[in-house]
């Protein structure tokens, strides 16, 4: 019999608004499986249902709870049961997967147990308590469960390993990567294995951040620094290669920063994903206020605090929300941050620029006076989802202050270039900056 599941909602006699039901899609008889109680503050509506077995599996927001959460339904009836019972991200669609004997197991990728990074887990799609499968200290994501069963295909990366397919046994250990083999030019052993340090934001919000220290680094040297701020802003930076395109790349480019001698650091702050609902939902972020920016500032102060560090040398770089934050640093604290990489960032916030209002006091503009230290522009005048307008504005108002800045428009462009020639000449570009103006500046006197 071919069925196929569906679900209404409705105020229902009774007081239930949702039930679950399942068709003959040939006859067209159905019938209900399960139905949720009256006043249901948890249980409220049913997408991106899955076929399991016999059963029915679906993501839900638990009201109150830090993680989302995926339930089975038996279409023999009964409660809903939690899955994922693990205190993690699944972040999307993505990050689960069934396996090939009809669904009777959910495998999904998460950071339960390790927040920084991201592992595989299995579980009964009729419950019971969840397994990690994959071992080690690397990054794993996208299960896809073979045929055989016996295996599970991830994408795989760590510290020093770029993006590669890996196998990870069903029952549980560490990947083994099958593609690609990297080239003997690969600078495997130039990579720095990153570490995971903490700070904390002027009103007690703890972040965490990735550190990358150089291999040539010195007892009582002092280097200039850069932080790196992601876009998104919901994002969470990992201390390996990330599984998204821009942040495979950046991860790569902070990389060879710290090559060439910088200390590097990438902050996580508020409204990111991997740390809670709280932290993703905090308030008074972005035109609300932009308390997301202390965590810059917290960070760059944590750097200006370490022994190996040139107080008087801490740039800064990020794209798109990483943009937005860098023109703020640079706006706000240019005693701070002596230079930036904005790479198609926001400068204003909505359209108003009446000096009071809250949302133009949250972006870059509305501390544009304070801008004193020189600014690397990038931006396509495609871009779809950055007018370009945010650019050519804050150039006429670099341009009436007379803050230094280099400019480059990608004609014909996105948000993010479709050329891999762009990346190479705009990171190109941005390392010839950050030299001159960061690690070439008047460095701080020794202290006496």
């Amino acid at each position: 019999m071919r069925r196929s599941p569906g679900f209404y909602s409705a105020t229902f006699t009774g007081g239930h608004t949702l039930q679950l039901m399942v068709a003959d899609a040939i006859t067209g008889e159905a019938s209900e499986f399960w139905r949720n109680a009256p006043r249901d503050s948890v249980f409220t509506t049913a997408n991106n249902m899955t076929w399991a077995g016999e059963h029915v599996i679906l993501p839900v927001t638990v009201p109150g709870d830090e993680w989302d959460r995926w339930y089975s339904v038996s279409l023999s009836g009964g409660a809903p049961t939690r899955l994922t019972t693990t205190d993690g991200l699944i972040e999307n669609a993505t990050s689960v997967a069934l396996s090939p004997d009809g669904g009777k197991t959910l495998f999904y990728c998460t950071n339960a147990t390790d927040i920084e990074r991201r592992h595989i887990w299995r579980v009964s799609t009729g419950g019971g308590a969840p397994q990690r499968i994959s071992t080690g200290d690397g990054i794993e994501t996208y299960p896809q469960p073979l045929a055989s069963g016996k295996q599970v295909a991830v994408i795989y990366m760590d510290a020093r390993t770029p993006a590669s397919i890996a196998l990870v046994p069903s029952g549980g250990g560490a990947p083994k990567v099958i593609f690609p083999t990297l080239g003997k030019s690969f600078p495997t052993q130039a990579h720095v294995v990153p570490e995971v340090v903490k700070t904390k934001a002027a009103d007690g919000l703890e972040i965490s951040n990735t550190l990358f220290l150089p291999n040539d680094m010195k007892a009582g040297e002092k280097r200039p620094a850069i932080v790196f701020v992601h876009g998104g802003p919901a994002r969470q930076m990992l201390p390996g290669y990330h599984y998204m395109q821009f942040y495979h790349w950046s991860y790569a480019v902070n990389q060879w920063l710290a090559d060439q001698g910088y200390v590097v650091l990438s902050i996580n702050y508020r409204s990111g994903i991997g740390y809670g609902r709280s932290f993703r939902q905090a308030p008074n972020t972005q035109a609300r206020g932009n308390s997301e920016y202390q965590d810059v500032v917290a960070g760059a102060k944590y750097l200006q605090g370490r022994a190996d560090v040139d107080p008087a040398r801490v740039g800064i770089w990020g794209l798109s929300y990483g943009g937005l934050l860098t023109s703020q640093a640079l706006a706000r604290n240019s005693d701070i941050f002596v230079a930036g990489a904005d790479l198609a960032g926001v400068h204003l916030y909505g359209n108003v620029i009446d000096s009071t209002n809250l949302a133009f006091r949250s972006s870059a503009v509305g501390a544009i006076d304070g801008w004193k230290s020189p600014v690397f522009l990038v931006h396509g005048d495609d871009d779809r989802n950055v007018d370009f307008a945010q650019t050519v504005g804050l150039v006429q108002l670099l341009r009436a202050r007379n803050v230094y800045h280099e400019l480059i428009v990608v004609p014909d462009d996105l948000h993010e270039s479709m050329l891999h020639s762009k990346w190479i000449e705009t990171f190109d570009k941005m390392g010839v900056f950050l030299k001159r103006f960061v690690w070439e500046k008047q460095k701080a006197p020794a202290a006496q």
